[in-house]
C-alpha cells in the first residue's frame, strides 16, 4: 500500500490548488480523481471572473492548473475512490484498483448535474437530453435547440449555443434571471434567441426518436407541447454525497459541513470546493477553500 502524506479526492479547482500548497508545503500528495481534470469549470467554454485573466476558456484553466501541480511533483490517478476509513491517526483510501494510505484526506469531490425527474429523460439522455453544451452543442450546429435553467452556467451555455444553433429557445422557472447581468444583457442581444418565462418541464416527447418537451407552468395547470432537436438542461447541481455521507457531518442536502478552515467533524479529513456547505459556489471561492484546507492539513499533520 503506497503512503501519503495527504491524499486529495477531485482534481477540480479546489482539489488542484489544494494540491498547491500540500506540494509547496512538502508533502507527498497524491490527487484520485475519477472522471476528468478541471471538474466543472472545465466545461465552461468562456471564463472571465478570476482575477486579472480577463478571458480563458475553462478547459484551458484546467489545464494550466494541472501542468502547474505536475511540475510540483504532484501523484495523479484517475481512480474512482470506493471508502475512506480512518484508523488511529490514519486514513486508508480504497479505489477501484488501489489502497492508498495518508495522515491527511481533503475531499473535493465536488458535484453531479441535477436532474429534472420527469417522464422520458432517462430514456432519451445522450439521445436528445444533454446536461452539457460544451461537449454535444456541436452536434447541433445549425438546428433548433432549447435550454431550460436561469443561472449562469445556463446563461454561459446559452450564449455557445446561439453561435451554434439556428434558434435556440430558453426557459426559465421564473421571470427572471438569477445569473450575472453581463451574461444576460449578451444573451438578450442575439437575434436567435427566444426566451419563455414561468414555465417548467413536465415530460420528455418522443417514441423511438425524441421530438421535443411538455412544458408546464410553474403556477398553474397550464401546458404546450414544443418541438425541438435537442433539450440541454442547466438547472444546478446537487452534492454528490454517496461516498462520504456516512463519513462526516452533512447538511439536509448533502452538502459536508466544514468550520472556516475546512475541518470536518472528523480530525485530518478536510472538504473544499463545491461540494461543502456554502453560500457561493465560483471558481475562485473553491481556489479559496482549496488553499485554507491544504494549509491547515499542513499543520495537523505536524501534530501527529
Amino acid at each position: 500500500m503506497k503512503t501519503y502524506d495527504i491524499i486529495i479526492i477531485g482534481a477540480g479547482t479546489a482539489g488542484m490548488t489544494a494540491a498547491i500548497y500540500a506540494l509547496r508545503g512538502g508533502k507527498k500528495t497524491l490527487i484520485l480523481e475519477r472522471e476528468n481534470i478541471g471538474g466543472q469549470i472545465a466545461l465552461s467554454p468562456k471564463v472571465q471572473n478570476i482575477p486579472s485573466i480577463f478571458e480563458i476558456s475553462g478547459g484551458e484553466f484546467a489545464d494550466r492548473l494541472f501542468s502547474q501541480i505536475s511540475d510540483l511533483g504532484v501523484d495523479f490517478e484517475l481512480e474512482e475512490v470506493l471508502k475512506i476509513e480512518k484508523s488511529d491517526k490514519l486514513f486508508t483510501v480504497t479505489t477501484d484498483y488501489n489502497s492508498y494510505c495518508a495522515g491527511a484526506v481533503i475531499l473535493a469531490s465536488g458535484v453531479r448535474h441535477r436532474k429534472l425527474n420527469v417522464p422520458g429523460e432517462e430514456k432519451f439522455l445522450g439521445k436528445g437530453v444533454y446536461y452539457c453544451a460544451l461537449c454535444d452543442g456541436a452536434f447541433y450546429t445549425g438546428r433548433d435547440v432549447t435550454l431550460v435553467g436561469d443561472g449562469n452556467t445556463a446563461l454561459q451555455y446559452a450564449l455557445l449555443l446561439s453561435d451554434l444553433a439556428s434558434e435556440l429557445t430558453v426557459v426559465t422557472m421564473f421571470d427572471k434571471f438569477f445569473g450575472e447581468k453581463a451574461l444576460e444583457n449578451a444573451l438578450r442581444a442575439k437575434d436567435n434567441v427566444r426566451i419563455i418565462s414561468d414555465y417548467v418541464a413536465a415530460e420528455i416527447l418522443g417514441g423511438d426518436v425524441f421530438t421535443g418537451v411538455r412544458f408546464k407552468k410553474t403556477k398553474g395547470d397550464e401546458t404546450f407541447e414544443h418541438k425541438t432537436s435537442a433539450l440541454f438542461v442547466a438547472i444546478g447541481q446537487v452534492a454528490d454525497d454517496a461516498l462520504y455521507k456516512d463519513l462526516v457531518e452533512t447538511d439536509a442536502q448533502g452538502f459536508i459541513v466544514t468550520d472556516d478552515m475546512m475541518r470536518t467533524n472528523v480530525p485530518g479529513l478536510y472538504a473544499a470546493g463545491d461540494c461543502r456547505v456554502k453560500n457561493v459556489r465560483q471558481l475562485t471561492t473553491a481556489a479559496s477553500d482549496g488553499a485554507v484546507a491544504a494549509t491547515d492539513a499542513l499543520a495537523y499533520l505536524a501534530t501527529i
